[in-house]
C-alpha cells in the first residue's frame, strides 16, 4: 500500500512539475507590459483559466491526498515501533538525563601558573 501511494506520489510531482514548465506566464508577451496582454483574451483581463490549469489543480490536489496518506502511514510505523520495545524519544531523553557527569580535576594548590598584568605579550 505504502509503495503504491508512494509511487503515485512521485508520479503527480512529476507531472506538476511538467505542467508548469509548459504553461506560459502571464506576461511572457511583449506587449503585455503596454496592456495588450488583455485584448486577446475572450473573457477579459482575468481569462478563463485554461486546461492546462486545471490539470494543475487536480494534480495538486492528489499530491495533497497521497503526502496526507504518506504521513498518515508513516504516524502509524512510528507507533508500531514503540510498541516492539524499542524506546521512545522520552526514555531516551530520560535516561540520557540519569548519566553522570564525571568529575573535572582540581589544580593543586601553589602549582598554578601565574596570570598575566596583561593581554599584551612581552618581548623578553
Amino acid at each position: 500500500m505504502e509503495t503504491l501511494v508512494l509511487i503515485v506520489h512521485v508520479l503527480l510531482a512529476a507531472g506538476i512539475i511538467a505542467l508548469v514548465l509548459l504553461q506560459q506566464g502571464k506576461g511572457a508577451e511583449a506587449g503585455a507590459s503596454f496592456g495588450a496582454g488583455a485584448s486577446q483574451t475572450v473573457f477579459g483581463s482575468s481569462g478563463s483559466t485554461s486546461f492546462l490549469a486545471r490539470i494543475t489543480g487536480v494534480l495538486a490536489t492528489g499530491l495533497f491526498v497521497t503526502s496526507f496518506l504518506l504521513a498518515m502511514v508513516a504516524k502509524e510505523k512510528a507507533d508500531t515501533v514503540g510498541d516492539a520495545g524499542i524506546p521512545a524519544a522520552e526514555v531516551i531523553e530520560s535516561r540520557a538525563a540519569e548519566v553522570t557527569e564525571p568529575e573535572l580535576p582540581t589544580l593543586e594548590a601553589g602549582k598554578a601558573e601565574p596570570v598575566p598584568e596583561s593581554d599584551i605579550p612581552q618581548a623578553n
